[in-house]
């Protein structure tokens, strides 16, 4: 009788397990089935200042982001979803004053400007800025962080688009 009890919880559990992990999806983020494609232009650089090599840095993560939780295959013309952007903001600004008058911080903000158009429905389609910050000590120079802090900003900026695009937030 144990090895019977033992086989049906092993069976129940294997059962749920499968179940679950099947269900699995990003919180709120649904594409619909009929979008099967996007094509994502270069993005183009706008400001003054950052690496030279940040827009295709971008538009290299934003496309691996796209084929990595997606299913839509990435063309180059004639795409059911079609994602321009410009980056519009790279500065360093002082934060946190001291008593001194010199800055206890400095924030690194990327802002880019990114459009969507979705050919299969109109309603979802927008043209807005996205941006992200990364304070770091005064101490240190922004050459010395900027391969640190650059990725940070990236990466949650191309979140923040996915979400937009995939979430309807």
């Amino acid at each position: 009788m144990t090895w019977r009890i033992m086989y049906k919880n092993i069976f129940i559990g294997l059962i749920s397990a499968f179940l679950f992990s099947s269900c699995y999806s990003f919180k709120g983020a649904s594409l619909s089935q009929d979008l099967k494609t996007i094509q994502i232009n270069n993005i183009r650089m706008e400001t003054a200042g950052g690496p030279t090599n940040l827009g295709l840095t971008i538009n290299e993560k934003v496309k691996e982001y796209f084929q990595r939780n997606t299913t839509l295959k990435i063309i180059n013309q004639n795409p059911d979803l079609l994602l321009e952007g410009s980056i519009t903001g790279y500065e360093m600004t002082p934060q946190a004053p001291t008593s001194d008058d010199k800055a206890g911080l400095n924030r690194l903000t990327l802002r880019i400007q990114f459009t969507l158009v979705n050919r299969l429905d109109e309603t979802k389609n927008f043209d807005q800025e996205f941006s992200f910050y990364q304070d770091f000590p005064q101490n240190q120079t922004l050459t010395q962080v900027e391969k640190g802090l650059v990725p940070k900003l990236v990466d949650q900026i191309i979140l923040d688009l996915f979400n937009k695009i995939a979430g309807d937030w």
